[in-house]
């Protein structure tokens, strides 16, 4: 299984912003529009993050991985929370909020920044602290899902 570091040329790291979003008092984790990712990708290269509202994807933070379901409201993408499988990520309110519970530990509030790094695009992603390092195990390529076939269908 390979390991990649964060500082590795492969792995695209992104500024991205703690914010609330809904009623939830919670910070979560705003994704920028891949538009507007040219000014936030602080090493590597990329082209877009390849996520879409409804998409599971695997999130290492302080090297535990998790998963993670993108969700879309008014303003983009976001992240909410990351849970211990895939089933619990699919049922909001289920389990552990391990994303919070990390956010809180490191004191992080809204308005505040944190980097996304980009590993796989579409199937695995870093979270850290900036100023941090981070190694991850990138053992395997994006699941094809639906939404894929459907994007690619209306291509």
């Amino acid at each position: 299984m390979p390991r990649v570091p964060s500082d590795d040329e492969s792995v695209a790291s992104v500024r991205v912003t703690l914010a609330r979003s809904g009623g939830t008092r919670r910070p979560c984790v705003r994704l920028p529009d891949d538009a507007d990712l040219s000014g936030r990708v602080e090493s590597g290269s990329c082209a877009s993050l390849s996520l879409a509202d409804g998409d599971l994807v695997r999130v290492v933070i302080d090297r535990e991985e998790y998963h993670a379901r993108v969700l879309a409201d008014a303003t983009g993408r976001l992240l909410r929370s990351a849970s211990d499988n895939r089933r619990l990520a699919r049922e909001p309110g289920e389990g552990e909020n391990r994303l919070a519970e990390w956010l809180d530990a490191n004191d992080r509030e809204p308005g505040e920044s944190v980097v996304l790094d980009v590993v796989v695009p579409g199937d695995l992603y870093g979270l850290r602290i900036p100023g941090t390092r981070a190694v991850y195990d990138a053992d395997r390529g994006p699941r094809s899902s639906l939404s894929d076939i459907a994007r690619d269908l209306d291509d």
